[in-house]
């Protein structure tokens, strides 16, 4: 048995840990494999991987892409040529798109009376990729919201009133730009995509058509039924599985890193590792 995460989120999306200190961390815990998923974003990518190599730990490319859908579709990327021209041209694209809407957020704030501006939550950030939980934290100490939880019920979550979408990719595209940059596409977190197993069925075969790899089947935030459906779902489809916690340090305290699996759980090899 193994002991590892692939679903891991640094300060260059909305974690709390850089991604040096996120390998600190997976290393006392004990991790062998490491992937950094950050969202949009392959930022922290090189500096991830040159802690995991000189850690000891093994550290794969990895990125979490957020798909158009009708609710939540999250694909990722693993073992992904980060210098892929084709890729970071889609990155910078959504890098953009983030921005634009981290403004939008700050001026609806501004029309529901609160004095937040994208000055503050970009000093906020402190040269990290600003996002929603940076402007979170500004609520926070204005005393707007008490909470982190209270913020995104009220203000910044789906729904909220100051709720604004951002730019994504298409499913197709999330699929294809990842394959184009060598690297395997894997849908996360199934059970916030649908918590219909027939559903979830249809909308595997269209994503399989698409060269979907596999589909994060062991995850902290799954019941046990749940993972049982996916691993079933899984074998019949012919498609590998994959664990990660979604690991976001503060801004997801309940979350710990971490998922030991069977040492032969996963082809290493295709995600460019050995063990």
């Amino acid at each position: 048995m193994i002991f590892i995460d692939l679903h891991l989120h640094s300060t260059s999306s909305d974690g709390t840990l850089a991604p040096r200190d996120l390998v600190v961390r997976g290393k006392r815990r004990g991790l062998s494999v490491m992937s950094l998923t950050d969202h949009d974003t392959t930022e922290g990518v090189n500096e991830f991987l040159t802690a995991c190599n000189k850690l000891g730990v093994r550290g794969v490319s990895g990125v979490e892409l957020s798909a158009e859908f009708n609710g939540v579709m999250h694909i990722l990327g693993y073992r992904i040529n980060v210098e892929s021209p084709l890729f970071q041209k889609h990155m910078k694209d959504l890098r953009e798109g983030r921005d634009e809407r981290n403004i939008k957020i700050c001026e609806k704030l501004q029309k529901l009376g609160m004095s937040v501006s994208i000055e503050e939550v970009r000093a906020e950030a402190n040269g990290d990729v600003v996002a929603r939980p940076h402007i979170a934290r500004v609520l926070i100490k204005k005393g707007y919201v008490q909470n982190m939880w209270q913020a995104f019920d009220r203000y910044l979550g789906h729904d909220a009133s100051a709720y604004v979408p951002r730019y994504r990719l298409s499913p197709e595209v999330c699929i294809d730009v990842i394959q184009k940059a060598d690297g395997v596409a894997v849908l996360a977190h199934p059970a916030q995509t649908t918590d219909d197993y027939g559903v979830l069925v249809d909308i595997l075969k269209q994503l399989k058509s698409l060269g979907l790899w596999g589909i994060e089947c062991l995850s902290p935030s799954h019941s046990s039924q749940q993972i049982f459906q996916y691993l079933r779902i899984a074998k019949e489809m012919d498609l590998f599985t994959t664990a990660g916690s979604d690991f976001h340090g503060t801004n997801r305290p309940s979350v710990s890193m971490g998922i030991r699996v069977k040492t032969d759980f996963l082809p290493w090899a295709r995600l460019g590792i050995s063990l």
